[in-house]
């Protein structure tokens, strides 16, 4: 049986396809110091079943994919890029299924929808979860549409998990996604700690609710509300309206770094914190390396932040969409960096992303406010500059043999995608 340390408790862990086990292996992945068990987080077999794979469908496939169901929201958050997105923006139920059946026969095992609010198609998602039960559900909400009878659903269910955002306490919260909205989320957070529904916590940080997210009074009081883990996502600038202000400088993203980091150390906690972690993913993971993203518009993109494609799922395959000419190029330009630190092609390394989206048939998937690869890194690069010489710093204070380690899972995160170019 696994186990897991909540708030002091060891907690027992349902095996997988239950939503703790996915808890539990992001535990795993970002805690992990031995080899084996890094390849074996997903099963013993997992790995040379994912090679297998991939040399049969001549690609490199992702083991999660993400799906935005809908454009459609009942927030308008300030700095969202769905808060001005086409409302008629939605992969029908029947195409969903479709995804679902063909991602688990190429090898997906886990699941993440977000949108717009994927619980505006709550029926279809219970569905879709009681359907493909062999495979992990987590869901990005807001949160204000959990409610008795859904929580009661997800406990049947088994497979399905909620990530609940949240910007601080009520006033950093309510500011940008409106009053009453915290209130509505902490609710939601009492409905599912009744059940003992091992919920976790989505926080997108910037300058003005960086002190408060990072701080012990908060983190402390989510789990107190039932969290068993979180992630942290700091404010992209993505769309031509883009607020530029909340993007923290690299004084601020470096202080999110050491305090959450210190905090894991010190509670036993598990906090994803996007890019900061990119250490400990191995860079960047887009693009089929673990990951795809499809919009609402079934846009194959590498990531939900990278908003650029040449392909549709509406016009074939997912296994001939993650063939695409952009996905490869994507894939066979990594690692963009040497410094995991800085993971990003476009916050980290702005040139990179601009030569790989000058390809014939990309274009911008910005449902509100398209821009290009060249307008999104004139925002990103007065960030990626200054950041620059924070991130070395940050990696030579690293211990060597973590600098070491690293090194050896580059090499075998990115092996195989020079073969995959050939093919």
């Amino acid at each position: 049986m696994k186990y897991l340390d909540i708030g002091g408790v060891k907690k027992k862990i349902p095996p997988y396809p239950h939503h703790k086990d996915f808890i539990y292996r992001l535990y795993r992945y970002f805690e992990v110091k031995n080899l084996f068990d890094f390849l074996t987080i997903d099963g013993l077999f997992y790995i040379p079943k994912r090679l297998w794979l991939n040399r049969k469908y001549k690609t490199v496939l992702p083991r999660l994919l993400m799906i935005d169901p809908t454009s459609s929201c009942n927030l308008r958050c300030t700095g969202c890029w769905a808060a001005d997105y086409q409302k008629n923006s939605n992969i029908s139920y029947e195409k969903l299924d479709e995804l679902l059946a063909e991602a688990r026969k190429i090898g997906v095992i886990e699941v993440l929808m977000t949108g717009g609010e994927p619980l505006m198609r709550k029926a279809d998602i219970l569905k879709l979860c009681r359907k493909h039960n062999r495979l992990t559900f987590g869901l990005f909400t807001n949160g204000t549409l959990v409610d008795e009878a859904f929580a009661d659903e997800m406990v049947e269910l088994g497979n399905l998990n909620v990530y609940l955002s949240i910007e601080g306490f009520r006033e950093e919260t309510d500011m940008r996604r409106g009053i009453g909205t915290y209130d509505k989320v902490i609710a939601a957070m009492d409905i599912l700690r009744k059940r003992d529904i091992g919920f976790g916590f989505s926080i997108c940080y910037h300058s003005k609710n960086y002190l408060t997210v990072t701080s012990d009074e908060f983190l402390d009081f989510l789990r107190e509300k039932g969290a068993w883990f979180g992630w942290m996502f700091t404010y992209l600038p993505i769309g031509s309206d883009a607020d530029t202000s909340l993007c923290c400088t690299a004084e601020q993203r470096a202080y999110v770094k050491e305090k959450i980091e210190d905090y894991q150390k010190r509670k036993k906690f598990t906090i994803i914190d996007f890019p900061n972690s990119g250490h400990k993913s191995i860079g960047c993971v887009a693009a089929s390396n673990d990951f795809a993203h499809i919009n609402a518009n079934g846009d194959l993109e590498p990531c939900a932040f990278c908003h650029y494609s040449d392909v549709n799922i509406n016009d074939m395959s997912l296994t001939e969409a993650l063939r695409s000419p952009f996905f490869k190029r994507f894939r066979n330009s990594k690692p963009f960096s040497s410094n995991f630190l800085r993971p990003c092609p476009f916050l980290d390394v702005p040139d990179a992303i601009e030569k790989i989206t000058d390809l014939e048939g990309v274009k911008s998937t910005h449902l509100s406010h398209p821009e290009t690869a060249r307008e999104l890194t004139a925002k990103t690069r007065p960030l990626a500059e200054k950041w620059e010489p924070v991130a070395e710093r940050l990696y030579l204070e690293m211990p060597e043999n973590e600098r070491r380690r690293f090194g050896i899972l580059r090499k075998l995160m990115f092996w195989g995608n020079d073969k995959m170019a050939r093919w």
